[in-house]
């Protein structure tokens, strides 16, 4: 039975990361033969596809960047990027759940199985990728894959049901989050000509064209955040000492990507009225938990912060070199306003109506 389990874990495992790797290593091989290449030589294009395998999980790259060994670091990773993996694993474990003909015990070993050798695999791929100039952070392919591919699996083979609290708190973030991309999407239209400036000085091609949509794509999610950064007035960063925010705006000059010609070209103070959307946020999550209990209020609050450091965390870090070693809203302030701004709202909500019922007594008196 147990090498049953191992057995059915083990090819899923090859079938999910297959599921991603094969796709990224068809693109780069194609686009590899049209670029071309100084060596000739296809290890090229393999390391480029593991490399991208490995960024859409969220593991960050040290490197020496050449002519002259720079040194720079690489966790500014897509968010959009993790729903390929998602996806495949979901479709992966939920064959061994019907293979193992759903016995709960089965799939709980199952689930441990498909973890540890996913993260073996992973950490095989690490060593194999690694040059002089690129070096995936073995340690922290460990940190994030366990936790991921774990809690992953948990969503296959039963109803996953959210408490009120995370139920709650994940659906005021989610709102603030589709506030932000709306606003991204209106900035993105209103600065529609540096868009197509950035696109000329790229000249990327027809096929490099289609592989430049796709990063654009997969980074909108982190665009989003930082917006919402933007929306909440504590801004973001587009590199080192730089802040993009409606109070200041200090950005010398930014990368060549399109995502990036929807930045505001200078201060906005007026957009500070945004604040109130994340007053009303907090408002409408007590309204929403008044007929439970403080407590569950209190519980829903703090897992909307912590979706917010999160996302934060995750929509933020290093773009190659040491002055774009701060991309994103910051891991702290972000937070903090939002945690204030929601805080206010939820203390109006609760002491308007206090307010108010006095008022009410005292006329049906009279």
């Amino acid at each position: 039975m147990f090498q049953r389990v191992l057995w059915v874990s083990l090819s899923q495992v090859l079938r999910s990361i297959a599921l991603v790797l094969l796709p990224i290593s068809f693109l780069s091989l194609i686009a590899w033969a049209t670029a071309g290449s100084l060596t000739g030589n296809t290890s090229d294009p393999i390391r480029a596809s593991l490399w991208v395998w490995l960024g859409i999980h969220r593991i960050p790259f040290s490197l020496s960047i050449p002519p002259a060994a720079v040194e720079g670091y690489l966790s500014y990773l897509p968010l959009g990027g993790l729903l390929f993996p998602f996806l495949a694993i979901r479709s992966s474990f939920s064959r061994i759940v019907d293979r193992l003909d759903r016995d709960t015990t089965l799939i709980n070993l199952a689930r441990i199985h498909f973890t540890v050798m996913y993260c073996l695999i992973a950490q095989l791929l690490v060593f194999v990728s690694t040059t002089n100039a690129i070096r995936p952070v073995w340690y922290f392919a460990l940190m994030i894959l366990i936790p991921s591919v774990y809690l992953t699996t948990l969503t296959v083979g039963k109803k996953v049901t959210l408490t009120q609290p995370v139920s709650f708190g994940t659906r005021i973030v989610a709102l603030l989050l589709a506030v932000s991309a709306l606003f991204l999407a209106l900035s993105f239209f209103m600065n529609l000509s540096t868009v197509k400036d950035l696109i000329t000085v790229l000249q990327p091609g027809i096929f490099g064209g289609l592989l430049l949509l796709l990063i654009n794509i997969v980074y909108l999610p982190n665009a989003a955040v930082s917006a919402m950064a933007y929306l909440s007035g504590t801004g973001f960063g587009v590199g080192a000492n730089t802040l993009v925010s409606p109070l200041q705006h200090s950005v010398d000059q930014i990368p060549a990507l399109p995502i990036l010609g929807a930045l505001p070209s200078t201060e906005h103070p007026q957009f500070l009225f945004s604040i109130f959307f994340f007053v009303m946020a907090g408002a409408l999550l007590a309204s929403w938990t008044i007929s439970s209990s403080t407590r569950v209020l209190l519980q829903s609050y703090f897992v909307s912060i912590a979706c917010v450091f999160l996302l934060a965390f995750f929509a933020s870090g290093s773009l190659l070199t040491q002055e774009m070693s701060t991309v994103g809203p910051s891991l702290w302030m972000f937070p903090l306003s939002v945690a204030i701004e929601m805080g206010l709202g939820i203390a109006l909500a609760i002491l308007i109506p206090r307010v108010s019922l006095p008022s009410k007594k005292s006329k049906s008196d009279g």
